[in-house]
């Protein structure tokens, strides 16, 4: 059983009769689900994810002391404690003080700041453009289950995805490091005779084009270590993720370079065609150096196109 699944029949069983029998009054102001750190937060837990943090709970999201005062939380905390330490035949962990970190009982403001350095999700641009993009993706991920106040599901929608703006900025930066990485620096580390430099120009591209597709599909992008796992469910480019994996898993002699250099330059061209479908480039060429300074050039708020094109990444 997936850890969301688990969750959610945990809670059913044993939360929701709790909540009903010794909180009624909380029934119109407690969110419940499972969403943040984990994999199982994502849908991606397995046999091998499970070796930690994997347990039957849920999230218990409260609003403000001046809603639910600190005596109902610390009750509802206990309450939580005590339900059942085996679901489905896994074991609970040992309960951290307020609730753990991850499940139990957690405010939203103080879960909104851990996440993105301000209670309530409202970000300035400059925020959202140095905010990790993993921690944004763990706002939003997972599945609530139950939410009458809405004040999560409000923060939730609020912060769905990058304003087109800083996903822009995100692009240009990205694209710029693809041109200076793949198209044109992993040739001239192999001139040198630089092997090591050259799987390093390789692996920059390789990254700077994950970070690109994930913004072209509008979907946050990952801890690095799902990326690949995420990129291959994309309803855009997913393909690249079979090309890209080549790119990082092979040698760097000379008929192999030949071959990922071309790679690398089909790449390239398949994100070229998709800044054209999405009408984010007025350039017409191949280098996406060209491309990324006028995706740049696109960008609506003076402020942040004349940032330095390399600001979000």
């Amino acid at each position: 059983m997936k850890g969301l699944e688990l969750a959610r029949q945990y809670y059913e069983n044993y939360g929701q009769p709790m909540l009903a029998e010794q909180f009624p009054e909380l029934l119109p102001l407690v969110a419940v689900g499972l969403c943040g750190s984990g994999s199982e937060c994502f849908g991606w837990d397995d046999d091998v994810s499970r070796d930690h943090d994997f347990e039957p709970g849920f999230c218990l999201f409260l609003p403000g002391e001046d809603v639910v005062d600190r005596k109902t939380a610390f009750q509802l905390e206990r309450a939580y404690a005590k339900l059942p330490k085996e679901f489905g035949g896994i074991t609970r962990g040992l309960m951290q003080p307020v609730g753990g970190a991850r499940r139990g009982v957690l405010r939203i403001a103080e879960w909104c700041a851990e996440k993105t350095g301000t209670p309530d999700g409202i970000l300035t641009p400059a925020a959202w453009l140095s905010l990790p993009e993993q921690s944004l993706a763990e706002t939003v991920n997972g599945e609530i289950f139950c939410d009458a106040y809405g004040e999560l599901t409000a923060l939730r929608e609020r912060l769905h995805y990058f304003p087109e703006d800083v996903r822009r900025k995100k692009l240009a930066g990205n694209l710029l490091l693809m041109a200076q990485s793949g198209q044109y620096n992993y040739q001239r580390c192999l001139a040198h005779g630089e092997q090591a430099a050259a799987q390093l120009a390789v692996c920059e591209f390789s990254r700077a084009a994950i970070s690109a597709i994930f913004l072209l599909n509008r979907i946050y992008q990952p801890y690095y270590k799902w990326s690949f796992r995420a990129l291959r469910a994309l309803p855009v480019l997913s393909f690249e993720a079979e090309l890209l994996e080549y790119l990082l898993t092979t040698d760097n002699e000379p008929e192999t370079a030949a071959e990922k250099y071309d790679v690398i330059e089909g790449i390239a061209a398949d994100l070229i065609d998709c800044l054209i479908d999405e009408e984010l480039t007025k350039a017409n060429c191949g280098d996406l150096e060209k491309h990324a300074y006028s995706v740049n050039d696109g960008i609506a708020d003076g402020q942040v196109r004349n940032l330095h094109i390399l600001a979000a990444v």
